[in-house]
């Protein structure tokens, strides 16, 4: 990098840290804990919200951000990782920071770090934190990157915690079975605070931890749930409260009701902090928007439907939501990482793809072409056809299948990513 003032453009800064810690990731909170102690980042000062699960987190960030804004509240909202711009991970009342707030967010943290190395992930936490106090939000939501435990976000003592979902995924640092990971997400709970769990049947592990944390712990389908009124407008059912008539979800498919009452969930629990009128919270459950879930869009006169999903639980949901929908014989576009469970991801989608194009998406961990479509190969009857890139993929798939049906794109963030670039 070679500017360190305020006019150093974020591109540059991102550059840096990618280069000064030698490992992607690095579990721990020592180091991060320390740099945000030194730039008076340790206490958020206002009503923080922390999201860990293996999927539905954004969603639920989502849910929560949109309702809040809808309440009149302002919202700092950190996620990850992003599809096209760093700056979707650092959203102040739902609209991405600007390149200079967060370089000057950036040039805050480097003034305190010292001689402490940061990761990437923890260089943007500690200055999502920092933009945030900076513009005096009113309510923080942090998804977490990665488990829990060890994660960046964890420096900070949540309100609210949340566990969405507890699959296998990133096995070699949570752990092979539920029962491992489970424990890696719970521990963003505190003790005589409420954890909310998205999970209707939860590994014992969870309830084991929450307990010996002190956590107070409410389940989905036990402690609360929601129920269908006509197919669209829906009731939630808590201890304390009841919300009828409630419109539904702004995001697609039938387990965002799922995620729709972990966020009512939440609100729930804070509705003395932040309260929180019934008018609102309908407004902001239809009003949430989060690219890359059941994204359609419209290339060519085709449909497009885009999704993220890239363990076998997503890859589950989405196979239900087509189904649903009547949906088969479609052609998907598909590239993943090669530390995925491929198969566990493929197999719930083999009878409704009828023609596969796979290409390699622009990342080291990225899984070849040439290798994913040999895999597919042995596992499914459909063709499978090769692709040197995002943009030649879409080209085959348009030619492919009927024109009548959507096009399937799948496997990853980084998969979509450069897809959404083309279709600008």
């Amino acid at each position: 990098m070679t500017t360190t003032g305020k006019d150093a453009a974020l591109a540059d800064w991102l550059q840096r840290m990618e280069s000064l810690h030698p490992e992607e990731i690095e579990l721990g909170l020592k180091r991060v804990g320390e740099v945000a102690a030194r730039a008076g980042l340790d206490q958020p000062g206002r009503p923080l919200i922390t999201v860990a699960g293996t999927n539905g987190k954004g969603s639920v960030c989502s849910f929560l951000t949109s309702v809040y804004r809808a309440a009149g509240y302002s919202t700092g909202t950190y996620t990850s990782p992003h599809l096209l711009r760093f700056n979707e991970r650092m959203q102040i009342d739902g609209e991405p920071a600007s390149d200079a707030q967060i370089v000057a967010a950036l040039e805050h943290i480097e003034a305190h770090r010292g001689d402490i190395s940061l990761t990437y992930f923890e260089y943007a936490t500690l200055a999502a934190m920092r933009l945030f106090q900076e513009a005096d939000v009113d309510v923080i939501i942090l998804e977490v990157g990665l488990g829990g435990r060890l994660d960046a976000v964890n420096i900070w003592d949540a309100d609210v915690a949340v566990v969405t979902s507890i699959s296998i995924d990133h096995a070699s640092w949570l752990g092979r079975t539920r029962e491992e990971i489970a424990p890696e997400k719970v521990a963003i709970a505190r003790s005589g605070r409420p954890l909310i769990s998205g999970e209707r049947n939860p590994p014992l592990s969870l309830e084991q931890s929450a307990r010996a944390i002190g956590a107070q712990l409410f389940v989905l389908d036990k402690d609360f749930r929601w129920q269908d009124e006509d197919g669209e407008r829906w009731t939630y059912i808590g201890s304390q409260l009841r919300y009828s008539g409630l419109p539904a979800p702004g995001l697609a498919g039938r387990w965002q009701y799922d995620n729709a009452a972990v966020a009512v969930a939440v609100v729930a629990r804070l509705q003395e902090t932040l309260p929180v009128s019934f008018e609102a919270l309908g407004e902001g459950i239809a009003g949430a928007v989060l690219p890359g879930r059941l994204q359609r869009l419209n290339w060519r006169g085709r449909t497009l439907l885009l999704d993220v999903a890239h363990n076998p639980a997503a890859a589950k949901q989405i196979a239900g939501y087509l189904s649903a929908q009547g949906l088969s014989g479609l052609t998907a576009v598909f590239g993943v990482m090669q530390d995925k469970d491929i198969d566990g991801v493929v197999e719930p989608l083999l009878s409704l793809i009828g023609h596969w194009v796979v290409f390699e998406p622009p990342m080291p961990r990225a899984m070849a072409a040439g290798a994913l479509a040999g895999h597919l190969g042995g596992l499914t009857g459909a063709g499978v056809e090769l692709s040197s890139s995002a943009s030649d993929a879409l080209e085959k798939a348009l030619a492919a299948g009927d024109a009548a049906q959507p096009v399937l794109v799948f496997g990853s963030f980084y998969t979509l990513a450069p897809v959404l670039e083309i279709l600008g």
